[in-house]
């Protein structure tokens, strides 16, 4: 056995079109966001959440 059972593999990060589609902001806003927040895919979301507004 060459993993660990139960390991979870690490989320995958945003695409900038994906997180813009999704909370109906630009392309580059979800760029940015992206790159500032990393992989912590709560707070781009939350981020995200507050430019769409």
């Amino acid at each position: 056995m060459t993993e660990r059972e139960g390991a979870s593999a690490p989320a995958p990060v945003y695409e900038p079109k994906v997180l813009a589609k999704k909370f109906r902001i630009t392309v580059e806003e979800a760029a940015k966001i992206i790159a500032q927040y990393g992989s912590d895919r709560k707070s781009i979301e939350k981020a995200a959440r507050r430019i769409a507004a």
